[in-house]
């Protein structure tokens, strides 16, 4: 009998375990995603960082609560997003509160990440997959593009940065540039993203209604204009910011809807 109940625990402690280890290292499987649903626009959209239309307030909008590598309360600074799609374009729109604007990079393929930037990862099907294909711009409007690989070989991760895909994009912002010696309101950044820069990746699973991609939003704020203080946020909670956020079993999905 003694023999069978420490069976019974030793199996239950298995099990226990081993779901344990499979929702925190594992590739999520279909339902546990959260969804975002990204409406479709009949309308023209002027890609001005404003938000002019009337669609964008009927789309949905969700606030980025995941934060990490917060040194200072005033570190934690709201972010909220909103998507649309249609025949041609997946658009963008970040609006983001920054007390304390910083941009530094100019180049494309730099380091616009370790400024105030606004990233979106894609992958382009419902799965947690070892590739996806980024975008990350700062107020400059200094873009970042890449296919990035996970575990490419030996645990090494892989970047193809000759991706250099075409988009539009603008930038508003409300306050000084890198001079923390005042108060800033905040930034937008809207972008139009062509379907076409998928290319054959985009048409397995087509942008259309009811399907959905998996995908990642994330904002980095740069809040000290002279040192290295930065905090991340995301729409999604991620593992361990300690990695990075390439984590794509975190990603949660995109819904294409009317």
């Amino acid at each position: 009998m003694c023999k069978s109940r420490k069976y019974c625990f030793l199996l239950c402690l298995g099990v226990c375990t081993s779901m344990v280890f499979s929702q925190n290292d594992k590739k999520l499987s279909l339902g546990e995603q959260p969804i975002f649903k990204v409406s479709k626009t009949n309308q023209g959209i002027t890609i001005n960082g404003k938000m002019d239309e009337e669609i964008w307030a009927c789309t949905e909008a969700r606030t980025f609560d995941n934060f990490y590598r917060i040194d200072k309360p005033d570190d934690q600074q709201q972010t909220t997003f909103r998507m649309l799609w249609d025949e041609n374009n997946l658009y963008l729109f970040y609006q983001m509160e920054d007390k304390h604007l910083t941009a530094r990079e100019t180049k494309r393929d730099g380091e616009p990440y370790l400024d105030d930037c606004a990233e979106i990862f894609f992958i382009t099907v419902p799965d947690s997959l070892d590739t996806h294909i980024g975008y990350e711009l700062n107020l400059y409007k200094a873009s970042n593009d890449f296919v990035y690989f996970n575990d490419f070989y030996q645990g090494q991760h892989g970047i193809l940065k000759t991706f250099n895909p075409e988009f539009e994009v603008e930038v508003t912002y409300d306050g000084t540039l890198n001079d923390n010696s005042d108060i800033d309101k905040g930034w937008t950044m809207e972008m139009a993203i062509p379907i076409s820069n998928f290319d054959g990746l985009g048409k397995i699973i087509p942008v259309q209604t009811g399907n959905k991609w998996a995908f990642l939003a994330i904002r980095q704020d740069r809040n000290d204009a002279e040192g290295n203080r930065r905090s991340t946020s995301t729409i999604f909670p991620i593992y361990d910011i300690s990695k990075n956020v390439h984590q794509a079993n975190r990603f949660g999905l995109m819904e294409f809807v009317k």
